[in-house]
């Protein structure tokens, strides 16, 4: 099992979203790194779910990989901000996964208490200036993580 870091933004897929749906497609990635690393992940992977572009921003929950090598269907809708011209049926560029709802936390994980934790090399999303929606946590930070964000764990 891997862990993962997702970002989204609470005002326009937050954790709240997810919970009432259970699960959902993650679509709309295009950047080819956060592409890549989804292309990577397996069924059962975790992943923290971050908020972004909020105040503050940080994890707040924990979701589970149950579907890969999906393709991501907003590629071909012209009426997506996600559509791609240059993507085909036949030659599709973005992927996607399926992500179920495990659990939201208490409370929010801020990116302030994750700075004062985690350095750059254990969390990436510590890094200043990091955009990347989803990133590779390595099994001990994740760990640290989950302890964390349950105390009782």
């Amino acid at each position: 099992m891997a862990y993962w870091l997702m970002k989204s933004e609470p005002d326009v897929y937050g954790i709240s979203h997810l919970e009432r749906e259970g699960n959902t497609l993650w679509d709309g990635i295009r950047n080819y790194q956060a592409r890549n690393f989804m292309r990577s992940m397996a069924i059962g992977d975790q992943a923290f779910f971050y908020h972004s572009n909020t105040k503050p921003p940080g994890i707040i929950g924990l979701m589970e990989v149950i579907e890969t090598g999906l393709i991501d269907p907003s590629q071909f809708d012209p009426a997506s901000k996600y559509f791609d011209a240059a993507s085909t049926p036949e030659a599709p560029r973005w992927d996607c996964v399926r992500l179920a709802y495990r659990r939201t936390y208490p409370q929010l994980l801020s990116l302030e208490e994750l700075r004062s934790s985690f350095d750059e090399q254990e969390l990436p999303v510590v890094r200043r200036g990091n955009r990347l929606s989803i990133l590779p946590v390595p099994e001990a930070t994740a760990l640290r993580l989950l302890k964390l964000l349950d105390p009782s764990r």
